[in-house]
């Protein structure tokens, strides 16, 4: 690419992508070189308002690309309706990230406060790059970008035992998850002679057609064991219980929502679009539409069984998170098993649904378990009498994540329910079923803590004022649209043209 075709394309559709790096880099010069003279909250601020700016910018975007996408760098990069809508979750998630951390660092466990903002900028920033990319090699490049913050954020908390173990797991895992997606990769270059993923759908159906389909399907199962630990689904999802106890429970949260939203982002972009053409090999199908969203379906019955059931064991509550997320990776890959038009409104919306709730829940953890000194489920016990409010909210969440009605979780697992029917999954809708009511279990285990088990003290919990507001918020929130779903699903189906028509998706971009 010449000089003068850098200069012909309309960078204002990469201004979020510039902000957040904008942000992130005056922010690490500034915290350098200002020191202990600037208050660590300035930064804090700083960076929850250029996750403000970047998200301003990115509704601007979906005005004006008007449903036709823009591509940049012969089609590396591509600004469309699809990853608008995940660079909103991605910056919302940041956002309440910071809020909830002003309060979490207040305490002294994260020396390198600084660093710490500005890590969560980067990682967004990954992600971001992830949910635009056309390209093998700029998805990886995000992909890189997201888990390498990643690591050194769990890994922030030095002086604890358990966060300095969860990030040496996590940097274990998550190499060899990436040397399996880079192995899955090389498979699909090697048979598509690309690394752009319209034109590798194309040539991945005629390496099946020329007698290659053992290799494109072994290629499908790599890239989906690859991203599987970034979604934490099974079978590479044990990294999660260990990253989410010892992780600072900001970044649990960052974790739960946002790289789990950026690895379902890259499910759509790599293995749905790169195997949409490749034949079933009896030529009367579709590969992913059979054996593809088979596997997947797999996946997820694997992934809600194991989460449900495994965490009904777990007396750690951060833990018990982590397994309840391992289940929620199950439940979003529903909707793929096999896609429908509506799938994007049914990920969307549950993801939506599970951004509310997850920060709140963890918002919640971080006053109980800072207050008692304990992630321990017994650190719950008489809250309602210590704090009404804080019960009622996390049980507003804890209903939300088991699916009960009036809350936004019943929705979302409504619509993903009803897609398994008109699809006639009748096997997964059942294993839906059977896993939700086991949830109820250790959900209302934390019910009946603050309800109906004595504490240690009656004394009034203190909660500060801003964590009590953002608890406060989300808890409305979470019954609000739960109440009225339609505001959503309209929003999505308005804004970002979400009705597939799978014969024409592959179409070129314009730019």
């Amino acid at each position: 690419m010449e000089v003068k075709d850098i200069f012909s394309y309309d960078w204002s559709y990469l201004l979020p992508e510039f902000i957040i790096l904008g942000f992130a880099t005056f922010l690490s010069l500034l915290d350098l070189f200002a020191g202990k003279r600037l208050g660590k909250q300035v930064i804090g601020w700083l960076s929850f308002l250029g996750t403000v700016i970047a998200a301003i910018f990115v509704i601007i975007n979906m005005n004006a690309l008007d449903n036709k996408p823009y591509s940049y760098m012969i089609d590396m990069i591509r600004i469309d309706d699809y990853g608008n809508a995940f660079k909103l979750i991605f910056l919302a998630g940041t956002a309440f990230a910071i809020l909830i951390s002003l309060s979490y660092l207040k305490a002294g466990e994260v020396q390198h406060r600084g660093e710490y903002y500005y890590l969560l900028l980067t990682g967004l920033l990954g992600a971001m790059v992830m949910a635009s990319s056309a390209d093998l090699i700029t998805l990886f490049v995000g992909l890189e970008l997201l888990s390498l913050s990643s690591y050194v954020l769990v890994g922030l908390r030095k002086k604890s035992r358990l966060s300095n173990e969860s990030a040496f797991k996590y940097v274990v895992s998550g190499s060899i998850a990436t040397a399996v997606l880079l192995f899955g990769m090389s498979y699909v270059y090697g048979l598509a002679g690309t690394t752009h993923i319209y034109e590798i759908s194309f040539r991945l159906a005629e390496a099946g057609m020329a007698g290659y389909q053992f290799l494109v399907y072994t290629a499908f199962a790599f890239l989906a064991v690859g991203l599987a630990f970034k979604i934490s689904a099974a079978p590479n999802h044990m990294w999660a219980p260990d990253v989410y106890q010892g992780a600072p429970t900001p970044v649990t949260a960052f974790l739960a929502v946002v790289s789990k939203a950026a690895g379902f982002a890259l499910i759509f972009r790599v293995m749905m679009i790169s195997f949409f053409n490749v034949s079933d090999g009896t030529g009367s199908g579709r590969f992913f539409f059979e054996e593809g969203s088979l596997y997947l379906g797999l996946m997820a019955a694997a992934s809600m069984i194991i989460g449900n059931t495994m965490a009904l064991r777990q007396t750690n509550v951060k833990r018990m998170m982590a397994y309840s997320g391992i289940a929620q990776a199950g439940y979003l890959l529903v909707p793929f098993v096999p896609p429908t038009s509506l799938f994007f409104s049914e990920v969307i919306f549950y993801l939506f649904g599970y951004l509310l709730v997850s920060f709140g829940a963890f918002a919640v953890i971080m006053v109980v378990s800072r207050e008692q000194e304990t992630e321990d489920l017994k650190g719950f016990a008489g809250l309602y009498h210590r704090s009404p409010v804080m019960a009622i909210a996390m049980s507003i969440f804890l209903l939300s994540l088991a699916g009960i009605p009036i809350t936004v979780g019943f929705f979302g697992k409504f619509y993903l329910f009803m897609g398994t029917l008109v699809v006639e999954n009748y096997w997964l809708a059942a294993i839906m079923i059977i896993t939700s009511v086991i949830s109820y279990y250790y959900y209302f285990g934390i019910i009946r803590q603050m309800y109906m088990r004595p504490g240690t003290t009656e004394a009034p919990m203190v909660v500060p004022k801003g964590i009590w507001t953002f608890i406060l918020i989300m808890a409305i929130a979470t019954v609000f649209f739960g109440a009225f779903p339609g505001l959503v699903t309209d929003y999505i189906q308005i804004h970002f043209n979400p009705s597939f028509d799978f014969g024409n998706m592959l179409s070129p971009s314009s730019q």
